[in-house]
C-alpha cells in the first residue's frame, strides 16, 4: 500500500475577489488556510487493492481513500461544470491514458453532503472529514508479469466554509502481482455506493434568498442607484414628462395601451444597456475579467475615458452621437406601434450617453477584477432603474403633475457629476502609479487632490465658483446648503490623513502612507510597525540575527483588502504589539516588476496559490508554520493566527 500525500494551503478571497469585491465571481479560487505548516497535510490519499495478485485482463476492486484535515472539504464526481457566476471544481478519478498495466477503471461513490456553500452562492455537493470510493480496475491483457505499479489520477478542489484552493493534479500509487493463472474474487461494490455510469448530475441550486456572492449584492446596490441618479441629470428628466405624453396620446388615451408602448419602451432601455454589458463579458471572457483589475494599461484607458466625461459634465464640449444615427432612428420610431416605440426607447438611451456615459463607464470599470456576469447584471440593475420612472408613471399619470420642473437644478446635478468623476479616476491613475513605481501620486498627492475634487462641489453648491447652473444672485437653498455642507466635511475629514493619520474605511481606495510617516490616532500609542518591501531573503537574514519569526504579507498594488488589513487591522494596539515580535516583510505580486514576478512565483511554489492577501510565519530555518489567507476583521481570528506562530 502506497500513500500519496498532496500539500496544500488555503488562501482568502481578494477580492476580491474578495476584492470586493467581489464577487465574486467566476471566483478566482482565492485562498490559502492554515495547513502550510502543517506536519501532515490537510489532504492523503490512499490506494489499496483488495487483491495482492491478479491474472492479465482481470478485474481487481479497490478502495480509493482520502482524509482530510479540519475543516477542509472536496465537491463530489458528480459536481456540474461552473456556469458563468462560476462554481466549485468536480472530483475526477481516472486511468492514467497508456499505461501498461491498467486499462480502465469503473468508479463508485458513497452519496455526498449536500449544502450551502458561501464560496459560490450555490447549493453543493461534498465530502468531509474522509471518504472512500470503491475502484474496479481492469487490468490490460499484456500486462507483464511480476510486481507492478497501478496508478490513479484524480483532479479535485480543496474548500473551507470561508476560502479555496485552487484545483489540484495528483497521482495516486500501489502496487500489484500479476501472475498468470491467478484467479481473483469479483468486486464486490460497497451497499449504497454508486456509479459514474447513468448517474444524473443535479444541477446546482440558486443560492437562498438573501444571500448573494460576497460583494455582488453592494455592486448591484450602487448600480440601480446610479441609475436611480442618472435619471436626474439634463439629458433624462425633461425627456419624461414629454415621452409619458406620447404614450398618453397614443392610441385614443386608452390607459392600458399607453402602459403597454411604457413596458416595450422601458424594454428598449433595458435590451441596450444590458447588451452593452454582455459584450463586455464576452469580450474578455472567462478569466480576462478577473486579471485586469490590476492591469496599469486598462487603468490608464480607464483614466482617460473618466476625464474625457468630466470635462464634458463640466461643461468643455458636449459629447454627441452622429446626428445622422439619431435622425434615422427618431424616423423609425415615429412609425408608432410598438417597434416604433421600442426604437424609440433605443433613441432616448443614445441621445441620453452624454450624462449617463460617466455612470455607465464607472460601473463597468468596476466590473473589472469582479465575476464575468458582473457587467452583465450591473448594467441591468441600472438600466431598469433608468426606466423605472417611465412605467410607474404609465401606472400612476397623476404623479406627472407633481415632478418637479426642469431648471438649473439639472445643470448643478451636471457639475457635481463631472468633480465626482474626477475624483473616481484619480483612483485607477493611483493603481497605475503603484504598478507602474513612478512614485507621483504619495499618499499625500493624492488625498490633497481628493480634498481639492470633493470641495470644489461643496463651494460650487454655495455660489463661490461660478459655472452652470448657479445665477450670480440665485438664493441659497436648504437642499443645496445642506449638500454643499456634506462634501465640505468630507473633504475637510480627509486632510488629516495627509499628515499620516488613518481614515478608516476609506484606506482601501488611497495610497498607503510612506514608512514611518503613519501616525496612530485613537487607537492607542503602539508604535508603527516597519515593513521590509520585496526582500525575503534580507528579512529572513535578519530575523536570523535577531532570533524572531518572519511574518510574510503576500500583497498587491491594487488590493483592497490588502490595503485594508494593514491601515485598520495590523495599527490596532493589541495586534501591532503581537506584530513587533517579528520581522514584518511584504511581497508585492501584481505588479510589472521582476521583483513582483518573483514573489508570485515563491508564492505559488510554497502555497500553490496566488491569491492576495496571504499571510504566513517563517522560523529562522525557513519553515513555514503558521498560515492564513484573506481578509479579516476578526483581530481574535488574526491574533490567534499570530500566537500560533509565534
Amino acid at each position: 500500500m502506497t500513500v500519496l500525500k498532496a500539500k496544500f494551503t488555503a488562501t482568502g478571497s481578494c477580492t476580491s475577489w474578495r476584492r470586493r469585491l467581489s464577487p465574486a465571481a467566476l471566483l478566482l479560487l482565492l485562498g490559502a488556510a492554515q495547513a502550510a505548516g502543517q506536519a501532515k497535510p490537510p489532504a492523503q490519499w490512499t490506494l489499496t487493492p483488495e487483491a495482492a495478485k491478479a491474472a492479465p485482463g482481470s478485474v481487481v476492486g479497490a478502495k480509493l481513500s482520502l482524509k482530510l484535515d479540519g475543516e477542509w472539504h472536496m465537491y463530489s464526481l458528480t459536481t456540474p461544470p461552473p456556469g458563468p457566476t462560476g462554481g466549485p471544481a468536480a472530483t475526477t478519478i481516472q486511468a492514467p491514458p497508456e499505461h501498461p498495466v491498467v486499462e480502465r477503471i469503473e468508479v463508485f461513490f458513497p452519496a455526498p453532503e449536500r449544502k450551502f456553500d458561501p464560496n459560490f452562492n450555490l447549493d453543493t455537493e461534498t465530502y468531509a472529514k474522509a471518504v472512500e470510493f470503491y475502484l474496479k480496475i481492469h487490468l490490460r491483457q499484456s500486462a507483464p508479469a511480476g510486481v507492478q505499479p497501478i496508478e490513479v489520477r484524480t483532479r479535485y478542489q480543496l474548500c473551507t466554509d470561508r476560502e479555496c484552493l485552487p484545483p489540484k493534479r495528483v497521482t495516486v500509487a500501489s502496487k500489484i502481482e500479476i501472475a498468470p493463472g491467478t484467479t481473483t474474487p469479483a468486486p464486490v461494490v460497497p451497499a449504497g455506493y454508486q456509479s459514474m455510469q447513468g448517474t444524473e448530475v443535479k444541477p446546482a441550486a440558486k443560492a437562498p434568498q438573501g444571500q448573494a456572492p460576497q460583494g455582488l449584492g453592494a455592486f448591484l446596490m450602487v448600480a440601480f442607484g446610479f441609475g436611480l441618479a442618472s435619471i436626474f441629470t439634463p439629458c433624462v428628466f425633461p425627456m419624461i414628462p414629454i415621452t409619458m405624453s406620447y404614450f398618453m396620446s397614443q392610441e385614443s388615451g386608452s390607459r392600458g395601451q399607453a402602459l403597454a408602448q411604457a413596458l416595450v419602451f422601458c424594454l428598449g432601455i433595458v435590451v441596450l444597456f444590458t447588451a452593452i454589458g454582455f459584450g463586455l463579458s464576452a469580450a474578455l471572457g472567462p478569466f480576462a475579467v478577473v486579471q485586469l483589475g490590476s492591469n496599469p494599461y486598462v487603468n490608464a484607458g480607464i483614466c482617460v475615458i473618466f476625464f474625457v466625461f468630466a470635462l464634458s459634465l463640466l461643461g468643455a464640449f458636449e459629447i454627441t452621437l452622429p446626428s445622422g444615427l439619431l435622425t434615422r432612428l427618431n424616423a423609425a420610431s415615429g412609425r408608432g406601434g410598438y417597434i416604433g416605440t421600442l426604437l424609440m426607447g433605443l433613441t432616448f438611451c443614445l441621445a441620453s450617453f452624454a450624462c449617463v456615459g460617466p455612470f455607465m463607464g464607472t460601473l463597468l470599470a468596476a466590473s473589472v477584477g469582479g465575476d464575468k456576469l458582473q457587467p452583465v447584471l450591473g448594467m441591468l440593475a441600472f438600466s431598469t432603474a433608468l426606466a423605472s420612472p417611465f412605467f410607474l408613471l404609465a401606472l400612476f399619470p397623476s404623479m406627472l403633475k407633481k415632478l418637479p420642473r426642469s431648471g438649473g437644478w439639472m445643470s448643478r446635478v451636471k457639475v457635481v457629476l463631472g468633480f465626482l468623476v474626477l475624483a473616481t479616476m484619480l483612483k485607477y491613475l493611483s493603481t497605475v502609479d503603484q504598478v507602474m513605481h513612478w512614485n507621483l501620486l504619495t499618499r499625500e498627492r493624492f488625498l490633497a487632490l481628493w480634498v481639492v475634487m470633493f470641495a470644489l462641489p461643496g463651494l460650487y453648491l454655495l455660489g463661490f465658483l461660478r459655472l452652470e447652473g448657479i445665477k450670480k444672485d440665485e438664493e441659497l437653498g436648504t437642499g443645496r446648503l445642506m449638500l454643499a455642507i456634506v462634501f465640505l466635511g468630507f473633504a475637510i475629514g480627509l486632510i488629516p490623513g495627509m499628515f499620516g493619520a488613518r481614515l478608516g474605511e476609506i484606506e482601501a481606495f488611497v495610497p498607503a502612507p510612506a514608512e514611518g510617516a503613519a501616525a496612530l490616532m485613537g487607537g492607542g500609542t503602539a508604535k508603527s510597525a516597519k515593513w521590509i518591501k520585496n526582500d525575503f531573503d534580507g528579512a529572513l537574514k535578519q530575523a536570523k540575527a535577531e532570533n524572531k519569526r518572519l511574518f510574510v504579507s503576500f500583497t498587491g498594488y491594487a488590493c483592497t483588502n490588502c490595503k485594508w488589513m494593514k491601515a485598520n487591522l495590523f495599527t490596532r494596539p493589541e495586534v501591532a504589539a503581537a506584530l513587533d515580535n517579528f520581522i514584518l516583510v511584504e511581497l508585492y505580486t501584481d505588479g510589472t516588476d521582476a521583483a513582483s514576478e518573483a514573489n508570485q512565483k515563491r508564492q505559488e511554489s510554497l502555497f500553490q496559490t496566488v491569491a492576495i492577501p496571504y499571510y504566513a510565519i517563517f522560523d529562522a530555518e525557513e519553515k513555514v508554520v503558521a498560515t492564513l489567507g484573506g481578509l479579516t476583521k476578526d483581530e481574535k481570528e488574526f491574533l490567534g493566527f499570530l500566537q500560533s506562530g509565534s
